[in-house]
């Protein structure tokens, strides 16, 4: 089944490529980015909501796979309201060695060109790789993401406020029901 992003991704990509900075410094990245500890699966704990994830309602997660190319596949799952999974797949890439944070990511591939690619910033990374806060540079976009379905209130209360540090609004991010993965088998 399609992602039921669809074809919102197409003008959400548009946006992001083209979208303006917002008021004050731009946010400011993780200064190093191993991609090999990077990749694997991220339960999305918060957001800022997009359009394009307008049908989940539960359950997402990004995983990310490193290519021989050197860029990476990222597979975006979640569950909508009826408990259906869907995903979509893309690519995500650094296009400045000397800033491995900043990467761009793209889910429209033309004739395997990947298209309208976003702005994708790690701007908060736990030493041990068990947690990201990945944002945008207009601060348009948001996410916390964790290697578990869950993080300690202390985590998150921390995260919050490395955010607020970097002029994101907390008010903005809406947590990301996990409850689908946290159920045993």
């Amino acid at each position: 089944m399609e992602f039921p992003w669809g074809p919102i991704v197409l003008v959400v990509g548009v946006a992001l490529a083209f979208s303006v900075i917002g008021p004050g410094p731009k946010p400011q990245t993780v200064t190093t980015l191993d991609l090999q500890r990077y990749v694997g699966t991220w339960y999305a704990l918060a957001h800022i909501p997009t359009s394009f994830e307008r049908g989940c309602a539960q359950g997402t997660t990004a995983t990310y796979k490193l290519l021989p190319n050197g860029q990476i596949e990222v597979v975006n799952e979640c569950y909508d309201a009826t408990g259906r999974k869907s995903r979509v797949v893309g690519r995500a890439w650094i296009p400045n060695p000397q800033e491995p944070a900043k990467l761009k990511v793209s889910f429209v591939s033309l004739f395997g060109t990947w298209l309208f690619a976003g702005d994708y910033w790690v701007l908060d990374l736990a030493a041990e790789y068990t947690y990201a806060v990945v944002g945008h540079p207009a601060r348009s976009f948001g996410w916390i993401l964790s290697r578990t379905p869950s993080l300690p209130e202390g985590t998150m209360v921390a995260i919050r406020a490395k955010l607020e540090a970097q002029g994101y609004r907390w008010d903005q991010f809406k947590p990301i029901d996990q409850s689908i993965h946290l159920k045993g088998p």
